[in-house]
């Protein structure tokens, strides 16, 4: 479920705010008189356009493709042992002929582990035949982290406030396209999830992405929550919650779910202080400068310039036919220029005279001999 939507759009100033004995941060705060907030629908407004209807291909194949081979699997097809109630207790929904069903009236359940950044894989189908008219009809939800709600429900051939369809964040952001399949069918949904970063005060530093595959089709691009999902009532950020567990919502519809697995994504590397920044140059003199200057030819294309090297005041300059703009090169050594911005450097050979005759030009793993005209 959702939360009310922000009042400015293009700008969050995080407000801390006590709720229940937590820190907590909010996303609605007004803007600065100098920003221009941009309008937002109201959450769960009946003129909101409802997205185009988008044929997603065929049917659902019989057989769900196996996950990779790095993927958590919440669901193998015969139990629920990655799962439990809010409260801690065994999932009790029903598990046959490789799937489970909400159980209306048993309540949510929630993986026992928790995740933060995930790559999350949910196959799931509405009851058919259909039953119910608006947010009345096969509805059940996918919450993140338990916080923030992917919509579960009959959107084929069925209307009801577009932030409450298929594929929508629930009360925040409407579908792009309605990809569903007729009730009964397997829906598949592909999801993206970058959690939300707090600084060490508890500020909040960058909100959660969202990105979401319907069926194949995109309905969610790179989105940013402006706080939990909930139902009337703002979302507040909570710094403490790095990590939550994947909740799939009982509401009162038998949902059935099938192949559910997960990849958690790793944080990206940063290089060690030592490999980070620029190469560390020396200075060399003009003429030492002009040793390196002229074309150069791959070995093997003798016909073609590769790479021309020209002087600008004190620096040097590599040429490449296909680079609109010159690339600097940065002298490591009297033999070495190095690239400022990439893993790669021109060791150069000379001639008995002391004349730059040719050069090793390698990137990465890679490398070419270079011939002097």
């Amino acid at each position: 479920m959702p939360q009310c939507p922000l009042e400015s759009w293009l700008a969050l100033t995080i407000g801390i705010a006590s709720l229940a004995g937590m820190t907590a941060v909010r996303g609605d705060e007004p803007a600065a008189a100098s920003e221009a907030p941009a309008a937002r629908w109201k959450q769960h407004d009946i003129h909101r356009p409802r997205p185009q209807v988008v044929e997603p291909g065929g049917p659902a194949p019989a057989t769900p493709a196996p996950p990779p081979g790095d993927a958590v699997v919440l669901f193998d097809g015969k139990a629920l042992d990655a799962w439990q109630t809010p409260e801690g207790k065994p999932a009790g929904w029903k598990v046959s002929d490789g799937h489970f069903e909400v159980t209306p009236g048993s309540g949510a359940i929630r993986t026992k582990a928790a995740f933060g950044d995930v790559q999350l894989h949910v196959e799931w189908a509405s009851p058919s035949p259909p039953r119910g008219v608006g947010q009345d009809r096969g509805n059940s939800g996918i919450f993140l982290m338990g916080q923030f709600e992917i919509q579960v429900i009959d959107s084929y051939k069925a209307d009801t406030y577009a932030d409450g369809m298929a594929g929508a964040i629930y009360g925040q952001y409407s579908p792009l396209a309605n990809a569903t399949r007729p009730p009964g069918e397997w829906q598949a949904y592909d999801i993206a999830f970058r959690r939300p970063r707090f600084d060490p005060s508890g500020k909040l530093q960058s909100p959660p992405r969202i990105t979401v595959f319907l069926n194949g089709v995109l309905v969610q691009n790179n989105e940013e929550p402006w706080g939990p999902t909930s139902w009337l009532e703002p979302g507040l950020y909570d710094p403490s919650q790095t990590r939550g567990p994947i909740e799939l919502q009982d509401h009162g519809h038998p949902v059935r779910f099938r192949n559910v697995w997960l990849r958690e994504i790793p944080e990206r590397s940063s290089p060690p202080a030592e490999l980070a920044g620029p190469p560390k140059g020396i200075r060399l003199a003009p003429e030492a400068l002009d040793g390196f200057t002229g074309s150069y030819f791959a070995e093997s294309n003798p016909h073609e310039v590769t790479a021309t090297i020209t002087r600008d005041g004190d620096r040097l300059l590599l040429k490449l036919p296909f680079k609109p703009v010159p690339i600097p090169l940065v002298p490591v050594s009297e033999t070495v220029l190095a690239l400022p911005r990439t893993d790669a450097e021109i060791t150069f050979r000379k001639d008995d005279r002391g004349r730059v005759e040719s050069g090793i030009f390698r990137v990465g793993d890679g490398q070419r001999r270079l011939i002097r005209q």
